[in-house]
């Protein structure tokens, strides 16, 4: 907190803020002045000092404040002065000037913005002060004719209680003035703090809620593109065998015609559900529709990728285990998006074998297929970056790339373990 203060400068007040000091200042003004017209209309002091000096010693106390927090430590020190021509020169006014100095002091501490020249001053004018009180009581002291009616006897003295108490008094009037400004600064700092972690995190919201447009983005993108270049990918495959056969082979070319129907079905329904997500309130339903694919319809897709003209084999390795249905979603897009690039870059003879093991702690995917095997890996693609980041989303580990002895390797191992754990 003291690092806070030395490095903090409390900025200026507002143009409202100093039409509320000339204000201020006006009514202490005239405050002052009613004060003075009844002291002396009492007869407080039996010689008063001329009007003229009592008006300029009442200006003096009340006009600089109207500046009081555009130069705090120039207003106090002229304050202090008109306080100690108030009192030394028997101005008839008691009230008021306490109330000034008081005023002047504690705006030093609240609004200086240098706080080193803020203690030195403060500190001056409290010492003057308490310097001006003793070597007034000095003088009660030594001058009998002051204060008759007080006893000087014993040590203890009437008219030492009575020096007691104005020394208290002044301890307690400028202490008060001193700790009060201090801490207002202090207040001040603190809510200015306050409002910059607030304007922070603001900012922080904005920055993760647009970072979460882009990842869903993001996300909307991957899932369009595993389920239009799957079925796409099917679709063309088929169409241009229909279109070979279609006069030799009329049968034939209506099983391929068959099959893009089936693969436009199921791409119309698989978008449909993503829409339905997308539109949904739920926080649940990503999951929801993540859920109805998974590893039970691996099987589905060799079929589709067998109808499609890839031969493809499916083989369960282990004892199978249950897994959550993030992870059987991964596994399942994972797959799909393998056998995809199988048929777009493997070459028309190329045959591709799906393999699932099961471990302990872990689940693994692997599709091999028996391409090229060298020109997807040269470009990478969309396809495999949504792979990664799937896999790497829940903790597993991805290896793609072209076979030494031929063909291209997709592999995927997921800890069950981990995914429990999340």
């Amino acid at each position: 907190m003291i690092d806070q203060l030395t490095q903090w400068t409390r900025p200026r007040p507002t143009t409202r803020g100093y039409r509320r000091d000339a204000l201020t200042a006006g009514l202490l003004g005239i405050g002052a002045t009613v004060s003075a017209v009844l002291y002396a209309r009492v007869g407080w002091y039996s010689e008063p000092a001329p009007v003229w000096l009592s008006v300029i010693a009442v200006a003096g106390m009340t006009v600089p404040l109207a500046f009081r927090r555009r130069a705090p430590e120039l207003v106090a020190i002229v304050v202090a002065i008109a306080f100690f021509v108030v009192g030394q020169f028997s101005v008839p006014e008691l009230l008021f000037c306490n109330i000034t100095l008081f005023v002047a002091i504690y705006t030093i501490g609240a609004w200086g913005r240098n706080r080193r020249r803020a203690a030195i001053t403060r500190a001056a004018i409290i010492a003057a002060m308490f310097v001006w009180v003793i070597v007034n009581l000095l003088v009660t002291v030594g001058d009998p004719g002051k204060l008759p009616d007080l006893s000087r006897a014993g040590v203890f003295s009437q008219l030492a209680a009575l020096a007691v108490i104005q020394v208290l008094m002044n301890l307690l009037y400028f202490g008060a003035a001193y700790y009060f400004g201090n801490f207002a600064y202090a207040a001040a700092a603190e809510h200015a703090t306050l409002e910059a972690r607030t304007a922070e995190l603001a900012e922080e919201r904005e920055r993760g809620a647009a970072q979460a447009v882009a990842l869903d983005r993001v996300n909307i993108a991957r899932e369009l593109h595993d389920v239009v270049a799957h079925h796409v990918s099917v679709m063309g495959v088929q169409a241009g065998a229909a279109r070979r056969v279609l006069q030799t082979d009329p049968a034939q070319a209506s099983a391929s015609l068959e099959v893009i129907e089936q693969s436009a079905r199921s791409a119309v329904e698989e978008l449909q559900q993503l829409l339905t997500t997308l539109r949904s309130d739920d926080s649940d339903a990503a999951s929801q529709s993540a859920s109805t694919r998974g590893l039970d319809q691996l099987a589905e897709l060799v079929d589709e990728s067998r109808a499609a003209g890839t031969p493809a084999t499916l083989s369960v390795i282990g004892e199978p285990r249950p897994v959550t249905a993030l992870v059987g979603f991964t596994l399942y897009r994972v797959a799909q998006e393998a056998l995809t690039n199988t048929r777009k870059h493997a070459g028309s003879r190329a045959t591709a074998d799906v393999r699932l093991r099961f471990a302990p702690d872990s689940v693994e995917l692997e599709v091999v297929d028996s391409g090229v095997g060298h020109s997807l890996a040269a470009t990478g693609g969309l396809g495999q970056v949504g792979m990664r980041e799937r896999v790497t989303a829940i903790g597993g580990e991805l290896e793609i790339g072209p076979r030494s002895r031929g063909g291209y390797l997709v592999r995927t191992r997921i800890p069950l373990a981990t995914d429990a754990a999340r």
